[in-house]
């Protein structure tokens, strides 16, 4: 794999980098389209591409330095996946590094949840996504992608945007007051502060791609109709990073086309915009002297 970005070896260095990506090919327990596994090369092949001069922010984050780690191949089993990433994410965490995970399907986010909630007191995470994965157990197992959700909000709390899909047995586990479905954002034009209420002041945000509507984000293992869109994401992104801590995030369930980059781009994208948000202020006093 590429490192994200293709930036040099000097801000794509291990010690020195205080972002590391963190790519997960994982897709063991996906139940319709296949190929999870290959979004992590799909968005570091798409990053190679990008302008690293951020003109909204006027930063180019990358100095701060981001050092794209070897991708995370143990676990044959979910299980044995969950317990390779949260063994990987805690080590970055233990030296203070800020980690951006790339899926993988959504069940990659489990163990990096996990290190993240013992790191941080107070956690809450922000998840973006057309499903609420808040099934108990799936297909035979606690830590299938549709039970993401459930066992995230074993660690900390979890405040669910952009929901538009659910099962019955799902609604028990569902808080009412965390969760913002897409037909309550269309209706709701302050929803974003609603949102922002709800969240404690460290965040982790888990984004499964699928949150995004199908016009301009086809490559999903699920695509829903009613999704959100670019703008009104980057301005949610944008007012967390003001008003919270966001202290680590990630991307998953690109499945990603032969014949259509665009989605592609749009993940490797908006990982660059998180990060320019998050580290406006470090990257223009110190990193980029």
């Amino acid at each position: 794999m590429v490192n994200y970005g293709g930036i040099g070896a000097e801000y794509d260095n291990e010690s020195t980098a205080q972002i590391v990506v963190l790519p997960v090919p994982y897709d063991g327990t996906s139940t319709w389209i296949k190929g999870a596994d290959n979004g992590p090369k799909a968005i570091l092949d798409a990053s190679a591409n990008m302008e690293l001069y951020d003109i909204e922010t006027n930063t180019e984050v990358y100095k701060c330095g981001i050092y794209t780690a070897s991708p995370v191949l143990d676990g044959n089993s979910p299980d044995e996946m969950v317990e390779s990433v949260y063994k990987s994410s805690k080590k970055y965490l233990d030296e203070d590094k800020f980690i951006v995970t790339l899926g993988g399907e959504h069940s990659v986010s489990v163990g990096v949840i996990k290190a993240h909630a013992e790191k941080y007191p107070e956690l809450t995470v922000l998840q973006l996504d057309a499903h609420s994965d808040m099934r108990q157990e799936y297909e035979g197992s606690i830590y299938n992608h549709a039970c993401a959700m459930a066992r995230a909000s074993e660690y900390c709390d979890v405040v669910q945007v952009g929901i538009r899909s659910m099962a019955v047995e799902e609604k028990p586990y569902i808080k009412s007051e965390n969760i913002f479905h897409a037909d309550y954002i269309y209706r709701e034009p302050y929803w974003m502060d609603d949102v922002l209420d709800r969240v404690s002041e460290n965040v982790y945000i888990t984004i499964d791609l699928d949150v995004f509507d199908p016009s301009i984000m086809s490559s999903t293992g699920t695509p829903e109709p009613g999704g959100l869109y670019w703008n009104e994401t980057l301005e949610l992104m944008r007012r967390l990073a003001a008003r919270r801590n966001i202290v680590g995030f990630d991307v998953v369930e690109l499945c990603p086309s032969e014949y259509n980059k665009a989605p592609d781009f749009l993940a490797a994208k908006l990982i660059y915009k998180i990060l320019s948000f998050k580290f406006k202020e470090l990257e223009i006093t110190h990193c980029n002297q």
